[in-house]
């Protein structure tokens, strides 16, 4: 609880990569994501918020069960966990870190890593602590790939074309409608309709037209 409520990002982040636990409870049952928000300390909240152990990303290098495969190659593991654990969510943010790898720039690559996105927002939802934030931001960055293989199966200019997209605003007001309605289909075609989080989603944005 202390680093997080002392405002060292740095001393957080490794604290996390150590094994510390985000869930564990103070005698006021806190977690140190509530402590440190209800000192205003929101950039560790953030830190801990989007903190995503390595490990949990292995699992799905390795095959399991019946699967003579891997979900997600090892190659991919490292490009897909530095977009995991990014803290800015902007999409064009997200496409620009998925261009400048050419192990993920590429359909296949960005199908597989997807399909592990999605299970792990499944997994967020399901377990015993559920994680309704850490399931949202997996969808939202699943959905952000799958647009990106669009783009790279459709378009010359490729996730260029993505970024121009998602970057161009409107010529009276300069409004970026692409951007928005990306964002939008991503909260409409979260699967888990009883979320709290997609529920507060809803309320503060449907009220809004484009």
């Amino acid at each position: 609880l202390f680093p997080a409520n002392s405002g060292n990002k740095e001393i957080t982040w490794m604290m996390l990569e150590a094994g510390a636990e985000t869930d564990v409870v103070n005698s006021v049952g806190r977690t140190a994501a509530q402590m440190a928000a209800f000192v205003g300390q929101h950039d560790c909240v953030t830190v801990i918020n989007n903190f995503f152990p390595r490990e949990r990303l292995d699992y799905y290098t390795k095959p399991q069960g019946l699967d003579k495969e891997p979900k997600l190659p090892v190659k991919l593991a490292g490009p897909l966990h530095k977009i995991i654990t990014t803290t800015n969510m902007h999409p064009v943010k997200i496409v620009l870190l998925v261009k400048e790898n050419p192990l993920l720039a590429e359909v296949e690559a960005l199908q597989k890593c997807y399909r592990v996105l999605d299970l792990i927002s499944e997994k967020c939802m399901k377990q015993k602590d559920m994680n309704e934030v850490l399931a949202m931001k997996m969808h939202y960055i699943s959905c952000i790939f799958q647009k990106c293989i669009t783009f790279l199966k459709e378009r010359e200019d490729k996730l260029d074309g993505f970024v121009k997209s998602l970057l161009k605003g409107r010529d009276k007001d300069g409004f970026p409608v692409y951007q928005e309605k990306l964002i939008r289909e991503s909260i409409r075609k979260f699967p888990y309709c009883e979320a709290t989080l997609l529920q507060q989603l809803v309320r503060s944005i449907a009220p809004v037209e484009i």
